[in-house]
């Protein structure tokens, strides 16, 4: 009956770390999902597009509300992404030291 009780736990265990580690856009597993709660796709994801932020600010040449560099972003970027995967790619690139935000709400690249 014990092997038994640890054979149903071991198995349930694996299902969890499996449900958890699965990646909802690929259906595979992704271990960086346990390690740093982000999958591979979406960090990817994340780098293209504050490369394409980055792309914009330098193809303009002026600073940006942070709404008005939003909407042009939306517009141009070719895949879609959300609010807050904007304002996560604003704080990434503040943090590299590319931008920085002004206290009236523009950003503009850090050596401009």
């Amino acid at each position: 009956k014990q092997w038994y009780q640890r054979r149903v736990a071991i198995t349930a265990g694996k299902e969890a770390l499996k449900q958890a580690a699965t990646d909802p856009k690929t259906g595979q597993i992704d271990m960086e999902i346990l390690m740093t709660g982000m999958s591979a796709s979406s960090r990817a994801k994340r780098t293209e597009l504050g490369k394409f932020v980055l792309q914009t600010l330098r193809n303009a040449n002026r600073s940006f509300k942070m709404n008005e560099l939003f909407d042009t972003c939306k517009e141009g970027y070719k895949d879609g992404f959300t609010q807050i995967q904007y304002e996560m790619v604003i704080r990434d690139l503040q943090e590299e030291n590319k931008v920085v935000q002004t206290s009236n709400r523009h950003i503009r690249l850090k050596d401009a």
